[in-house]
């Protein structure tokens, strides 16, 4: 077992871009029925994650509230929690360490490209089911 086989691929992740506002976030957060979600720059590379909680405390700290949202960069709002990635090279152990303390642990190539996901959901059911056998 590695960490490819738990991958949810980027083309099964709705994600961020650098050049996104908060408006954007806020609806894709929305539609995609996520708490936190990953940005990632023109070049694919992963720049970080943006939180529910990290554009709630934008949003109560921006004057014009609501109305001024789509003026907001997603690059310019403060991150709460740093969520860490991953190489997909890197050990199991190493992943499952991460996947502890958040919900969803990003997965990058040798070069920072961003290749997908691992669903804190998913190793949890894995495990599950291996146990239960």
């Amino acid at each position: 077992m590695d960490i490819k086989s738990f991958l949810y691929p980027k083309s099964e992740v709705s994600y961020l871009m650098t050049s996104s506002n908060m408006k954007e976030a806020m609806d894709k957060l929305e539609a995609s029925h996520y708490t936190a979600i990953p940005i990632l720059d023109d070049n694919g590379l992963y720049f970080g994650t943006l939180s529910e909680g990290d554009l709630l405390w934008k949003l109560k700290a921006t004057p014009g509230g609501f109305d001024a949202v789509h003026e907001i960069p997603v690059v310019s709002i403060k991150k709460r929690m740093k969520v860490e990635c991953v190489a997909i090279s890197a050990d199991l152990d190493d992943m499952l360490a991460l996947a502890a303390d958040q919900n969803f642990v990003p997965v990058v190539d040798a070069d920072r490209v961003f290749l997908g996901i691992i669903r804190r959901k998913d190793i949890i059911e894995y495990y599950t089911r291996n146990i239960a056998d």
